[in-house]
């Protein structure tokens, strides 16, 4: 759907709040908004515990879904990065509330504030398993995988409503995205990796899997924030522009490690069954997104926001894997905390008794 943007005379944004600013997307911006020389300001529910920006960002502690909390924050603000989420392992109605409703509160403080645009962050798993490839914006058959797949849909109708009121609302559909400091789901599979183990995937790995740097991930979203928000008033898809296949890009991250270890595929009628049983009962931290989408295409196109906005993507998904493995080996001694977001490690469960058999 084409925007309700009008054009800003001399737009230079300068001020900036980032929603889900203590999680991983929201340290990697903040951080990225602080080199650009702009004012950053965060709000997320959980502390801002990072000590190279903690002094540099104008933190406010709570609930996106706190209108009070939330119209303070906004003062003076030209352009929200609205990150904040509820994620797949969130309970169901959590997800909907913070991610439907609360994005509802952002759009509508934001309006009441006079904020000229909000940068919604969606996902590619509106998508759901897509039927045909590379997947465009305006890809019609939009089911979601999982709850928090769906919430982002109906998250996005609440967006085309608010353009239509005359609020720039740029959504920005990003395929999986992980680097340094992400944990959650790459958590397991960098310790396999760094314990000198084969990594079983779902299927043979034949399969062409998109994933994305979140070096790019920032880039992509700041351009379109400096762009005119009568041309970036749109939807656009972001994700790397070199990748391989499950299994090559993959086998590129255990080349990397250097223990000599494989990809070993296992068949997804076995597999997929038994990952959604101990997921019902709280076994395995898998969830349906990854395991649903692991052995099946799943990429999309691209071109429009390089057309529209000139971004390119400049690192590729082996990159991604290899990247997100490297801070992690530096790190891994130091992480300590558990828990259901992508800057917390995600325990094992099941996965750490089949580990042994790897």
């Amino acid at each position: 759907m084409k925007k309700a943007g009008k054009k800003v005379k001399d737009w230079n944004p300068k001020t900036f709040l980032v929603t889900g600013a203590s999680g991983f997307l929201g340290y990697h911006m903040c951080k990225y908004l602080l080199k650009k020389g702009c004012k950053v300001k965060g709000i997320d529910i959980a502390p801002f515990e990072y000590k190279d920006l903690k002094s540099k960002v104008e933190f406010f502690q709570g609930d996106i879904r706190n209108r009070a909390l939330l119209r303070k924050a906004l003062k003076g603000v030209d352009v929200v990065i609205h990150g904040a989420a509820a994620l797949p392992l969130w309970p169901k109605r959590e997800i909907f509330s913070v991610n439907v409703k609360g994005t509802r509160i952002v759009l509508e403080e934001a309006l009441k504030q006079g904020v000229k645009e909000v940068i919604f962050i969606s996902s590619t798993s509106i998508y759901g398993i897509p039927k045909h490839h590379p997947v465009t914006e305006d890809y019609k058959s939009k089911k979601g995988v999982g709850m928090y797949g769906k919430s982002k849909i109906l998250a996005e109708k609440v967006c085309l409503e608010f353009r239509k009121k005359g609020l720039a609302v740029p959504i920005i559909r990003p395929k999986t995205f992980a680097g340094p400091l992400r944990l959650g789901v790459f958590y397991i599979l960098c310790d396999w990796v760094a314990s000198g183990k084969n990594i079983p995937i779902v299927g043979r790995g034949n399969n062409k899997y998109q994933l994305l740097h979140i070096d790019d991930l920032v880039e992509a979203i700041y351009m379109v924030a400096k762009a005119d928000p009568g041309k970036a008033n749109d939807t656009f898809n972001v994700g790397a522009t070199e990748f391989s296949t499950m299994k090559k890009d993959l086998q590129a991250l255990l080349d990397y490690a250097g223990f000599g270890k494989r990809v070993i595929g296992i068949p997804s009628w076995l597999v997929i069954p038994v990952l959604k049983v101990l997921e019902f009962f709280k076994l395995s931290p898998l969830y349906e997104w990854v395991y649903e989408t692991a052995d099946k295409d799943h990429y999309v196109d691209v071109s429009k926001i390089e057309r529209v906005i000139g971004f390119k993507p400049k690192k590729s998904t082996a990159q991604v894997w290899i990247d997100t493995y490297k801070w992690f080996v530096k790190n891994k001694d130091k992480i300590k905390k558990t828990g259901v977001t992508h800057r917390v490690a995600w325990k094992q469960g099941a996965l750490s008794i089949a580990k042994k058999f790897f």
